[in-house]
């Protein structure tokens, strides 16, 4: 929970101190603008308000693992859900609407977390998650997209580092197999999920590491 909120925040705050220029510059998400991305974040703070209020009786179905789906391609940006994100962040217009925006549900579903009892057994997306399970989820998917808003900026903050270690965790669960040690949290994150590409001296490592029949399957593709 509390890891949650520290991801939660730290995104947060890194989209209201974004000066307005910035919006318009790309982002780490292919086809998304920074713009895109701050609306596709609006999103996620209803879904997440609206999982939390969404209680489910039965047995859960998925876990902060197996709630992911690993796809065997990069999304191309032509899925029509991402192009609703880009027509939906284009009508905000100014920079200054979607940060009102995210501030203001943002807030409210960092809120509704720390309410939230972590063993309430909550539905989304057809699935039945406990709610640390389904907080969980989304540490890692704040750490990617703070990654993802900050591609382009180098002179935006870095995501926390219980937040990436965190993320880290999770996604070598989610593979099976631990990254090598010698990677920051940073850097096996964006190369496990093909936000960059490793360098020769990367490769390397991966190939030494014990990463069985994972190695042939990098990226992980997240959905």
């Amino acid at each position: 929970m509390d890891l949650f909120s520290r991801s939660w925040t730290a995104l947060r705050t890194a989209v209201a101190e974004l000066p307005d220029e910035d919006f318009a510059r790309p982002s780490g998400c292919t086809g998304w603008l920074v713009r895109d991305l701050v609306c596709h974040l609006i999103i996620d703070a209803q879904d997440v308000l609206i999982t939390l209020v969404t209680p489910a009786e039965t047995e859960p179905t998925r876990d902060a693992v197996t709630y992911w789906n690993v796809e065997d391609r990069p999304p191309t940006g032509e899925d029509p859900l991402d192009a609703l994100t880009v027509r939906l962040a284009a009508a905000y217009e100014e920079p200054r609407l979607l940060k009102f925006h995210l501030d203001d549900l943002g807030s409210a579903a960092g809120r509704a977390a720390v309410l939230a009892d972590p063993a309430l057994r909550v539905g989304t997306r057809d699935e039945v998650l406990t709610v640390a399970d389904y907080l969980s989820v989304y540490v890692l998917e704040w750490t990617l997209h703070h990654l993802d808003l900050i591609a382009h900026l180098p002179d935006a903050a870095d995501p926390p580092a219980e937040g990436l270690a965190g993320a880290r965790e999770l996604l070598e669960r989610i593979a099976g197999a631990a990254f090598p040690p010698s990677l920051s949290d940073k850097d096996a994150l964006l190369m496990g999920t093909g936000r960059r590409a490793p360098t020769e001296e990367e490769k390397a490592e991966l190939e030494k590491a014990d990463l069985g029949e994972l190695a042939a399957k990098l990226p992980l593709v997240l959905g």
